[in-house]
């Protein structure tokens, strides 16, 4: 890992064993980019990797010079108006009406390990060998603001992480409204986009498309990362495989507003952005004000998308995610909601706990409706304090109940939100983000407090700190179930209007900053109606997700392959529910509700006094595998081998870091009959060892399971025998691989 500078060509260059990322100062002093991919040698004149030409109606810096134009050159920190016709990085209002800016080198220096960024989650070291980081001073020498632009290259892996910081310098405001954190000109187009999108239940589908000639982008505007995109992209080549092939991924490190956008030129080139929405954003820089822009994330590999994956999971699992949990197996929980809703009592809490605990769950989570006046989703919320008439003992008597069980307990939240109907509301009306003389909307009957107001987070605070100071809560499940509308302030004045989208996330991540430092031991979980906020920004405070409201196991598949693209299987919430499925009523058997959960923190979301017997031994059976596996299927390495969206069967594995264990997952969407023989290619494996599959007890040698495969096929290759039990619809199998010694 070096970070190289050469002063007789401006050239930075930032190698690993596996990247390169080249840099220079341009003829004008802004920061051009050269090159971005596999390591490459270092030299002292890459400066010549520059490619410059006369091109009709172009515009050009320098007098009598037809080749310099900003317009096909590329720019670590474009501007839009000085030659440069595409989307800029970076856009200033200042107090004369003009847009243009001019940022030039100043300066730079290199920093061991990686800066924090204030008030903002991003990736972090704990050793000052772990990654090295070069900041670039430009300054625009009219209005005197500065960027400083930070570059992190980590010692292992493809990853290359990205942010600036802009500070005002200059004797007067400014307002900056584009401040992109990432900015990557690709010398050409021929990659395949894939993004993770959908909307609520059906989150984070792989939707591919070819790069074209115009803009190609996701992002959200709602306040959160949103159902709909997510904030990752991967650019691949069109023969890139999930073994094999270039890959780019790129991953924002905020729960807000963003965009990632990719323009292609007459010329093919192609022009990567990644950061806060610029539809929703301005902010206003007093003389002397600093802006820090979030993190942006980017990997390189020429080994495929699974190759790709890992390197996200290994960064995210390790050094985005925090605390105490980061590297403990999750506890197998149960989850009340779809068992009672908002009908329950006390006693009925109990008996499913009880049950619960019979079969080895370990931690009992208590879901909406314990405060307030909650009896529905009109009303209570904001009101953090428990409902006696239902837990007469409040929070802290059911805590200890649950307890002497034997279980741990859990508690919901939705801490960002208020019902008109509730004491808060009623004390504040004006705490809620809303324009004076218009009508507000809602969304479940809610309406979303101002987060960028310090009073309004303080008083949150104050009342779930004392919950939780005053019961034995273990675990705290965090909602959010509702996008904002009317975001407006009445705290702010209206040249910072533009600042309230992203000062409420600063007052989210504050919040779960104060709360995850006072309470190190309590298990965070993020949620957002399902995934509308699971983002690598919540990752850095809740080391899981819920990945969807939607259990039902089949869509699960789609929803947690997607979401493996670039987020560790320890950060998916999954849970085995009850049938019919409350969300598509589909009616799956117990053993492959299981089998999907397994590749996540697992859980159960039922009432197991429903089950029947036979049931609840299966159950006890699912727990005590998850208990043995839960390691290797939340830590180990994992690789997807068949996408649900290319066929009726899918598979993927996690296999130990020695090698020596892996977990085969084979899933059938619909039954067929007289079928072909099938078998699936594993990755992985130590192609020297020899694997006994407890499947099937036979014995295979690593490199035959990779390379020939795994057989899979069953019954319904041919007509169903008399004597064999028939195969039904969502059909699975977990095959368990162990390397044995054998005798030659």
């Amino acid at each position: 890992m070096e970070i190289v500078y050469h002063e007789r060509s401006n050239v930075f260059h930032l190698l690993n064993d596996t990247i390169s990322y080249v840099m220079m100062v341009l003829p004008n002093g802004h920061l051009g980019q050269i090159y971005f991919g596999k390591k490459i040698h270092d030299r002292e004149n890459l400066s010549d990797l520059l490619e410059l030409a006369v091109r009709p109606m172009a515009s050009y810096v320098f007098p009598g010079d037809r080749e310099f134009s900003l317009e096909h050159v590329k720019q670590e920190l474009p501007v839009f108006g000085t030659g440069d016709y595409r989307s800029p990085a970076v856009e200033i209002c200042q107090e004369n009406g003009s847009r243009i800016s001019d940022f030039q080198y100043c300066s730079h220096h290199v920093e061991k390990g990686k800066p924090t960024l204030s008030g903002l989650p991003a990736t972090y070291t704990e050793d000052a060998t772990e990654a090295s980081t070069l900041v670039v001073e430009l300054m625009d020498p009219v209005t005197k603001v500065k960027a400083e632009l930070c570059y992190t290259i980590f010692a292992e892996g493809g990853i290359l992480s990205k942010s600036v910081r802009f500070h005002n310098a200059g004797s007067g405001p400014v307002q900056l409204e584009r401040a992109m954190s990432l900015c990557l000109d690709l010398p050409d187009c021929d990659y395949e986009w894939l993004q993770l999108s959908g909307t609520w239940a059906r989150e984070r589908h792989i939707k591919p498309r070819k790069l074209t000639m115009g803009i190609q982008s996701i992002g959200s505007m709602r306040g959160n990362s949103s159902h709909e995109h997510n904030p990752f992209l991967v650019l691949k080549r069109p023969c890139a495989t999930e073994q094999q092939g270039e890959v780019f991924g790129f991953s924002f490190i905020y729960s807000g507003n963003f965009l990632i956008q990719a323009e292609v030129d007459a010329h093919d080139t192609t022009r990567i952005l990644v950061g806060i929405h610029p539809d929703t954003f301005s902010w206003r820089l007093e003389s002397e004000e600093s802006f820090q822009a979030p993190e942006a994330v980017m990997v390189y590999t020429d080994q495929g998308m699974n190759a790709m994956s890992q390197t996200f999971h290994r960064l995210y699992q390790k050094r985005l995610a925090r605390g105490y949990w980061r590297d403990q197996v999750r506890p197998i929980l149960i989850n009340n909601w779809e068992a009672t809703y908002f009908d329950f009592t006390e006693e009925q809490l109990l008996t499913i706990a009880q049950k619960a605990k019979e079969c080895g769950v370990e931690l009992f989570v208590l879901d909406d409706g314990w405060f307030g006046e909650r009896s529905s989703d009109h009303a209570g919320l904001g009101d953090w304090t428990a409902n006696t008439k239902r837990l007469p003992a409040g929070i802290k008597g059911l805590a200890e109940r649950i307890e002497q069980i034997g279980m741990k307990f859990g508690l919901w939240f939705e801490p960002e939100m208020v019902n008109e109907d509730s004491d808060l509301y009623r004390m504040h009306p004006d705490w809620i983000l809303s324009v004076p003389l218009r009508a507000k909307s809602h969304g479940r009957y809610q309406y979303v407090l101002d987060f960028s107001r310090k009073d309004v987070v303080d008083c949150i605070y104050k009342m779930m700190a004392k919950i939780l100071k005053d019961a034995k809560v273990s675990y705290v499940k965090w909602d959010m179930n509702r996008s904002i509308t009317e975001c407006f302030s009445v705290t702010l004045p209206p040249e910072r209007q533009g600042e309230v989208y992203h000062r409420y996330i600063l007052g989210v991540y504050d919040l779960y900053d104060r709360l995850t430092r006072e309470f190190p031991q309590i298990l965070f979980e993020s949620c957002a109606s399902g995934g509308g906020r699971f983002d690598p920004g919540m990752l850095y405070y809740a080391p899981q997700g819920w990945a969807s409201d939607d259990t039902d196991a089949v869509e699960r598949m789609k929803i947690q392959f997607g979401t493996s693209l670039c987020y560790p299987i320890s950060s998916i919430g999954s849970h085995v529910s009850v049938i019919p499925n409350h969300q598509v009523f589909r009616i799956t058997p117990l053993h492959t509700r299981a089998n999907v959960a397994y590749f996540g923190t697992f859980g159960y979301e039922l009432d197991l006094n429903k089950l029947a017997g036979e049931e609840i031994s299966e159950v006890k059976r699912q727990i005590a595998f998850m208990k043995e596996y839960r390691a290797l299927l939340q830590f180990g390495i994992f690789y997807r081998l068949k996408s649900p969206f290319e066929g009726n069967e899918m598979a993927w594995m996690v296999v130990s870091e020695d090698k020596r264990t892996a977990i085969v997952g084979w899933y059938r969407i619909l039954n067929v009959v007289n079928d072909r023989f099938t078998r699936v290619r594993l990755c992985g494996l130590d192609p020297g060892l020899c694997y006994q599959n407890t499947q099937t007890n036979s014995i295979r040698f690593g490199d035959e399971l990779m390379n020939f495969g795994l057989v899979t096929s069953d019954v319904t290759a041919g007509e169903v025998p008399a004597d064999k039990q028939p195969c039904v619809d969502f059909e699975s199998r977990l095959y368990i691989l162990k390397a044995v010694s054998i005798s030659k």
